[in-house]
């Protein structure tokens, strides 16, 4: 029986275009069968829907991504529930879920087929939206969930944790985030850096009108609750899922049962990514 990876594209990166093509071919050429979803021409892989790739995960070994952080989002979106790892190969711009430099095509190949890749569990943020005290919705985050304004005023947010009042924010919003994502979404609004083994989840207001508005480190056992207190709001996660809030919602995070795999063919540790990625002046600053 051929083995099966499964392939997501960057869907406009002609860059990404040209690599697949290669990489196609000679894993085909090495016995692999490829599922792809993507609408780029690629004549030795096998196409699905989106929602007929999740039906064909049975017997998949990895999930290949070409693209920048957000397609490799996507990767993590088909490998939800599983243990199937995501190899991302970085063809974007910062691209902290992916390789720290791009591998030669021949290693790729070569580590995929002899599966000589190292794989890290990350951990994923759960929630769902209570309105009048029923769950209308709910869903999962590998980086972040967000609960914004999409007005131009304020929103008016109320948080909790673990049932007990923690404050009440005026603010341009509230992100909750994993260790994963704390180089993300929450990194830019001002928050800690987290180890990814480090099980913690990461909680900061955005812009609050608020004598503490300090970036917060939380239990991933605690609950966290945010109530909105404003007419409308909305909520992301990953940016990829998005949900509008009404006043008198509640939303209720707490850190999720299932992982995502990353993998990756070096065997850097995190403090060399986070150098290489922000290219951080390990010599110092002040010369010699």
């Amino acid at each position: 029986m051929n083995r099966k990876i499964i392939l997501v594209l960057h869907p406009t990166r002609n860059e990404a275009h040209l690599l697949a093509n290669e990489v196609v071919s000679l894993l085909a050429d090495n016995g692999f069968e490829i599922l792809t979803s993507t609408a780029v021409d690629l004549p030795k892989a096998i196409k699905f829907s989106e929602n007929e790739l999740l039906n064909e995960r049975k017997n998949v070994e990895l999930v290949l991504v070409l693209g920048g952080d957000g397609t490799i989002l996507r990767g993590a979106e088909i490998a939800h529930g599983t243990d199937i790892p995501v190899l991302g190969i970085n063809l974007g711009h910062v691209g902290f879920l992916a390789q720290i430099e791009k591998p030669s095509i021949s290693n790729l190949v070569n580590a995929i087929t002899g599966k000589s890749y190292i794989t890290e569990k990350r951990m994923t943020l759960a929630y769902k939206v209570e309105r009048n005290e029923k769950v209308i919705t709910n869903g999962w985050a590998l980086n972040e969930v967000a609960v914004e304004r999409n007005t131009e005023a304020m929103i008016e947010l109320f948080v909790q944790v673990d049932h007990r009042p923690l404050s009440r924010w005026g603010c341009d919003g509230v992100i909750c985030a994993t260790p994963t994502g704390s180089t993300a979404y929450a990194f830019s609004a001002g928050g800690p850096v987290v180890w990814p083994d480090v099980d913690a989840l990461v909680l900061l207001p955005l812009a609050a009108h608020a004598l503490f508005s300090d970036p917060m480190v939380v239990s991933p056992e605690s609950e966290i609750a945010i109530d909105v207190e404003s007419d409308i709001g909305v909520l992301s996660a990953d940016g990829l899922r998005k949900f509008q809030l009404l006043e008198g919602d509640r939303v209720i995070l707490t850190s999720e049962k299932s992982f995502i795999f990353l993998a990756h063919i070096d065997n850097a540790p995190f403090t060399d990514r986070l150098v290489a990625k922000f290219k951080l002046p390990v010599d110092g600053w002040r010369g010699e």
